[in-house]
């Protein structure tokens, strides 16, 4: 099986484009490139029913973040803040960057 790549990784603004969180921006926390799945910050949370143990003496309800799938988010473009695409370019220098579709902005530092 050929290893799987995502088109955004770790760290990435991206907003949401389907489901219950259209519309929805926030930074990549991890990626799961064999589930082809990625965990944003404040999108798609869910609620937990926790028994109380060692690291939550209280137990209770706990909301966190759920994965989202890949195909459901676009990288957010630096200079217009919408939802773009992205290409990939070799500088003069021989370094290999991300570039937002949109705007030609570099998303690679």
């Amino acid at each position: 099986m050929a290893k799987a790549k995502l088109h955004v990784k770790k760290g990435d603004q991206v907003v949401v484009l389907t489901g219950k969180d259209k519309g929805k921006k926030g930074r990549i926390l991890e990626a799961y490139p064999t589930e082809q799945r990625v965990l944003i910050e404040g999108v798609n949370i869910v609620k937990r029913h926790t028994k109380p143990n060692a690291t939550n003496q209280q137990g209770g309800i706990i909301e966190k973040e759920a994965p989202i799938h890949v195909s459901n988010v676009a990288i957010v473009d630096p200079k217009t803040g919408g939802a773009t695409r992205i290409g990939k370019k070799i500088l003069n220098d021989g370094t290999k960057v991300r570039y937002a579709k949109k705007s030609g902005e570099t998303l690679d530092k």
